[in-house]
């Protein structure tokens, strides 16, 4: 059997492959852009019983001191500081990152063990190196 040999490449199914994800990317990007689908949300009166609690911020600094809303706290107490607080508010942790990790899942522990939901790590973004 003889082999022909290849005299051209057809290009047209793959020009056509390449406009079909040029079409798809730029259609996202425009969604993300300008967030989404533009509508008018209706309007209703606000429960201000329903807003969100302002989150309650504990801080250990790398001596693993504790401090609760710029109060100083032991992690025994903190129960004890934390009992008239409503379990919803949401606790951030702004935890130093020379802590031991032990401290920081006591302290955990101590804060699920009170009932509270949301409880959050505070972290700092990176930032990439320019090329």
């Amino acid at each position: 059997m003889d082999e022909k040999e290849f005299d051209y490449l057809n290009v047209i199914p793959l020009v056509d492959v390449m406009l079909v994800l040029l079409t798809i990317v730029l259609t996202t990007s425009t969604f993300i852009a300008t967030g989404g689908i533009q509508v008018q949300l209706p309007r209703a009166a606000a429960d201000p019983a329903a807003t969100v609690p302002h989150p309650r911020t504990i801080v250990i600094d790398k001596e693993g001191k504790i401090w609760l809303d710029s109060t100083p706290v032991v992690i025994d107490g903190l129960s004890a500081t934390l009992d008239s607080v409503d379990r919803s508010t949401p606790l951030m942790v702004r935890a130093d990152k020379g802590l031991a990790l032990q401290l920081f899942v006591d302290l955990y522990q101590a804060v699920k063990r009170l009932g509270f939901t949301t409880l959050s790590l505070q972290t700092e973004q990176m930032h990439e190196p320019a090329d």
